[in-house]
């Protein structure tokens, strides 16, 4: 890609969005002629060729040989999507089957997630990605601790939505019902209404306040608290692969094996999917912002919420997607999933 100079014209702008929508539409190479005529037509063909030609150079467009047509860098897919991102969308037309089949699922969190994860890949021809954020990021309401005999303490965390979490620990010396009551108030009383993420140094430093005699087994407390929340999820349902081979993107095998083999790693891809996703709005990660192998991919992703969990919803398919089309059959599903998941 050549360097990339200058503020770009109102019109440049106009012609940069007209190739890359032409080509999401129909998949060739955008000539000047069908430019000026489906989307400028008060400029002429010499008029948007000399305009391409800059773009070129700039680094938003590139021939694939001599005499063809333009097309779409990831440069200028960014400007693209950054601009879709601002408009409003209407609702797909499905929005209401989609709401009533996820409400169907009564099996659970992973059902609803699984069938979505299918559903959206079905619904985009892309991969479906939905995924359970970590439990970190979510607001703590209660910490408990119940004596279970010995140095084994079942801990119960009450998470936002009224989620709760346990797991059962192994302290390093016995404790009275009492003092576990005691700790578990002192968490409380910091961590309430707050993510764990926010609290955790200030609780290793007020906690033990009043309990120093039982400091070194309070520390192994909060480490093992610590452990449970700052868990990544190994819960990622992913659906819709077979559908890629639809597209006539990933009809090079090459391209459809590299796309496999990130779906293949699970916890690269939790992680992928974390790196990327935002608390608010959508995301979308183009090409070599992903990484090298998936240059020709695109990651679009939505939080979503409810019965107190953080879930991101997602989309991997190529460069050429229907941005338009995904984030509104993404924010859609998401806005549906927040009143399931919270029924």
């Amino acid at each position: 890609m050549k360097g990339g100079g200058g503020v770009l014209t109102e019109r440049q702008f106009e012609v940069v969005f007209s190739v890359v929508y032409e080509y999401i539409q129909t998949g060739e190479p955008a000539g000047s002629r069908t430019i000026s005529k489906k989307y400028l037509p008060g400029n002429s063909p010499a008029t948007i060729r000399n305009d391409m030609a800059d773009l070129e150079e700039m680094g938003y467009f590139y021939q694939p040989h001599t005499s063809a047509g333009r097309l779409p860098t990831s440069r200028a897919y960014r400007l693209y999507v950054d601009s879709v991102i601002q408009r409003r969308r209407p609702a797909p037309a499905e929005t209401e089957m989609w709401k009533r089949e996820i409400r169907e699922q009564k099996q659970g969190v992973d059902a609803i997630l699984t069938y979505v994860s299918q559903l959206l890949g079905k619904a985009t021809n892309c991969v479906g990605v939905a995924a359970l954020s970590a439990l970190e990021g979510i607001e703590l309401q209660r910490v408990s601790f119940v004596r279970l005999g010995g140095t084994t303490v079942m801990v119960l965390i009450v998470l936002e939505g009224g989620l709760v979490h346990h797991a059962n620990i192994q302290l390093p010396c016995e404790l009275s019902q009492d003092t576990l009551d005691e700790l578990g108030r002192k968490i409380s009383t910091v961590a309430a209404g707050h993510a764990w993420g926010e609290v955790r140094d200030a609780l290793f430093n007020f906690v033990f306040d009043g309990l120093e005699r039982v400091w070194d087994t309070c520390r192994d407390a909060l480490t093992q608290i610590d452990a449970i929340l700052n868990k990544r999820s190994s819960r990622l349902f992913v659906g819709g692969a077979q559908h890629i081979l639809n597209l006539p993107d990933f009809q090079d095998i090459g391209k459809f094996q590299t796309v496999l083999s990130v779906l293949e790693q699970e916890q690269a891809l939790a992680e992928m999917v974390e790196r990327y996703s935002i608390d608010q709005g959508v995301s979308v990660t183009l090409g070599e912002e992903i990484s090298e192998e998936m240059k020709d991919c695109s990651l679009v992703l939505v939080p979503s919420q409810g019965y107190g969990m953080k879930t991101i919803l997602g989309l991997i398919g190529p460069l050429r997607m229907d941005y338009e089309k995904s984030i509104s059959i993404l924010e859609s599903i998401a806005e549906d999933l927040d009143d399931s998941l919270a029924n």
